[in-house]
């Protein structure tokens, strides 16, 4: 009976790590595939007099780490005409202290703050109601807090939007870690296992979702489909808007360019929380994908073969799985770690992705195990893809 079950669980260990050679396979067209549009996107990049003004929509919330970097980054701008807008809670977040004192440095850049309160289920995406409003131009560009770019962030990015096709455009990232051990993993996490899977599925079916950190609109794409309040409770904005508009008939385009998604995660209980429910989210928003990435990862299964396999007396075919598993990773981390998102943790200790590899597995997991999360200081929780109020005991009666 014991032989039974390990000869089963070596089954298993056997199609991991065939899927996740084909998903490295994947990868590799996926990466080729975004090389060759980054070379026709910035190929054809118009000089200053046809780069249309933007609005630069960024909410902010609490003293970030690197928050003034990463706000100064976006007034060192190589672009013709930009406006920055800022939007708060509540008048007295920290944030707005440093705010207004990277605003007053660049006095040249058009900057205003608003102070916008929290009456929608997605504070963020309520910030960028009240931003979208208040933008004096045609193309907004909606960012994170904890993201930094380089000078030619906006005229790399706004330039597919000048064909009346593409209604947005968004960007991979890669995790810049600024805290240590356990923020590592999600940043090698984001260079890594979310660039691939972002390329594998703009490979297989062209973008049909967007990425949080940098999403970029025309205000008659997103009007069409009914504008910021036709995701005012979803906890995955991002994904959302980008899948309505492409419902709506637009193109969504992926950029060539980077961006860097500032990391801050000091605990595991903090990391897990935060892999957990961006997972969970996952889960409800693409139930299909998310269920098939069960079998992307290679180190579960390599440790699979590698324990079964040797019960049975073949520990040399199980070592062999288990070096094919570290292999695949490796690979997968220098080809779309290095090759594409350019992360330097990816050479100073490529050893942390095949770790990563199976704290993902562990997460993918577990979204199936939690179907609600608390959010947002214990007022919301998360149901299927929307935010809700959590309901308590003194509601129900």
């Amino acid at each position: 009976m014991i032989g039974l079950i390990l000869y089963f669980v070596l089954g298993v260990a056997l199609v991991g790590s065939l899927s996740s050679a084909v998903f490295l396979g994947l990868s590799l067209l996926g990466v080729l595939r975004f090389r060759a549009d980054v070379r026709n996107q910035f190929s054809s990049i118009p000089d200053d007099a046809h780069l249309p003004p933007v609005s630069v929509l960024k909410p902010v919330h609490g003293l970030e780490a690197r928050l003034r970097e990463n706000i100064e980054s976006f007034f060192r701008q190589d672009y013709p005409d930009y406006e920055i807008l800022f939007a708060a809670d509540e008048a007295d977040d920290a944030a707005l202290e440093v705010v207004r004192e990277v605003c007053a440095r660049y006095p040249r850049i058009r900057a205003r703050v608003l102070v916008t309160g929290t009456p929608w289920p997605n504070p963020v995406v309520y910030s960028f109601h009240c931003l979208a409003e208040a933008a004096a131009h045609d193309i907004l560009v909606t960012t994170d807090s904890d993201v930094e770019v380089d000078p030619r962030y906006l005229r790399e990015i706004v330039a597919p939007l000048l064909d009346p096709k593409v209604g947005m455009v968004t960007c991979v990232y890669r995790g810049k870690n600024a805290a240590g051990f356990f923020s590592g993993l999600t940043a090698i996490g984001m260079s890594v296992e979310m660039t691939a899977g972002v390329l594998v599925a703009n490979l297989l079916e062209g973008m049909k979702f967007g990425l949080g950190p940098t999403t970029v609109v025309r205000k008659d794409a997103l009007a069409s489909i009914g504008g910021y309040t036709a995701l005012q409770d979803y906890i995955a904005y991002d994904f959302a808007i980008g899948n309505l508009i492409a419902k709506a008939g637009y193109r969504v385009v992926l950029s060539g360019h980077i961006i860097d998604h500032v990391v801050n995660q000091k605990s595991f209980r903090r990391m897990w929380q935060n892999q957990l429910r961006w997972a969970q989210t996952t889960r409800y928003s693409r139930p299909k994908g998310h269920f098939g990435s069960g079998l992307i990862f290679a180190m579960p299964y390599g440790l699979l073969g590698f324990f079964a396999a040797g019960l049975l007396g073949h520990w040399g075919i199980g070592a062999l799985l288990l070096g094919a598993a570290a292999l695949n990773r490796l690979l997968e981390a220098w080809l779309v770690g290095w090759i594409v998102v350019r992360d330097p943790q990816i050479r100073r200790a490529p050893w942390l992705y095949p770790l990563r590899d199976l704290l993902g597995f562990m997460v993918w997991f577990a979204s199936y195990l939690n179907l609600r999360y608390v959010w947002r200081d214990s007022r919301f929780e998360l149901k299927g893809t929307r935010i809700a109020l959590r309901q308590t005991s003194s509601d129900s009666r």
